[in-house]
């Protein structure tokens, strides 16, 4: 995938979740984040566009904390959450292609592509959250842009040092989508997982189901598909995969 399609995305995801938060209400609960009304979903979601719009258009090239949470609440809450898309849209929309600042994953090769992919995976994930406070059914996921999303999951947030996704003595688990010509293979250990993109070896534990399955269940929001070998190995990544 490119910046444009990830931008493409990202511009409907976020007015999905405007939309589905405004139906639910701020004090609809948000069952996949348990503790979460949506007010607080809106708040979170939209501080973090503000933090990645700033990397990009004041060329950061170091970590810099989130800002605060803003009071607001109601109709002036879901206002700003607006605003916040619309200048993280915008803001990667205008960048020059070879903007330089600050990314914290393993993937593109370029700065403004990792922050469209990233923001365009993170509101796709929060806008299913305000969805699932509203009700009714949610919005698809694409294939190709599961497929995309699970590798940035496996490949990216999982080969960092903060993985908390460890085993005792090596095992191998797998997860291939059923409708796209996809597979990973991790591989555990004491030290942060190591996904590949293929089947080798013998997997002890094998996830299967369609992209937008694996993509929601590994972000633990929906149960884990079909899985067929060791299931305390499937337990464990469900455990300890949350990322923080």
């Amino acid at each position: 995938m490119d910046t444009a399609g990830y931008l493409e995305i990202l511009e409907k995801e976020g007015q999905l979740l405007a939309g589905a938060a405004e139906e639910a209400g701020m004090t609809a609960s948000v069952p996949p984040c348990p503790g979460w009304a949506v007010r607080d979903l809106l708040r979170h979601t939209g501080v973090v566009h503000r933090w990645a719009a700033a990397f990009v258009a004041d060329g950061h090239t170091a970590p810099r904390p989130m800002g605060e949470q803003p009071g607001l609440d109601g109709p002036g809450l879901v206002t700003w959450y607006r605003d916040s898309h619309r200048r993280l849209v915008d803001t990667l929309a205008g960048a020059a292609p070879d903007t330089e600042c600050f990314t914290f994953l393993p993937g593109p090769s370029s700065a403004l592509a990792f922050w469209a992919r990233r923001q365009a995976h993170e509101t796709t994930v929060h806008r299913f959250d305000a969805e699932s406070a509203r009700g009714g059914v949610p919005a698809p996921v694409a294939t190709e842009f599961a497929v995309d999303g699970v590798d940035e999951l496996l490949r990216g947030f999982h080969a960092r040092r903060g993985s908390r996704v460890r085993t005792d003595r090596p095992r191998v688990l797998r997860v291939r989508a059923t409708d796209a010509d996809a597979v990973w293979t991790a591989h555990l250990s004491q030290e942060p997982p190591v996904t590949t993109r293929d089947a080798s070896g013998v997997a002890e534990c094998e996830l299967t189901g369609t992209a937008q399955e694996l993509y929601l269940a590994l972000w633990n929001r929906l149960p884990l598909p079909a899985l067929s070998g060791d299931p305390e190995l499937a337990a464990l990544w469900r455990e300890t995969s949350a990322v923080v």
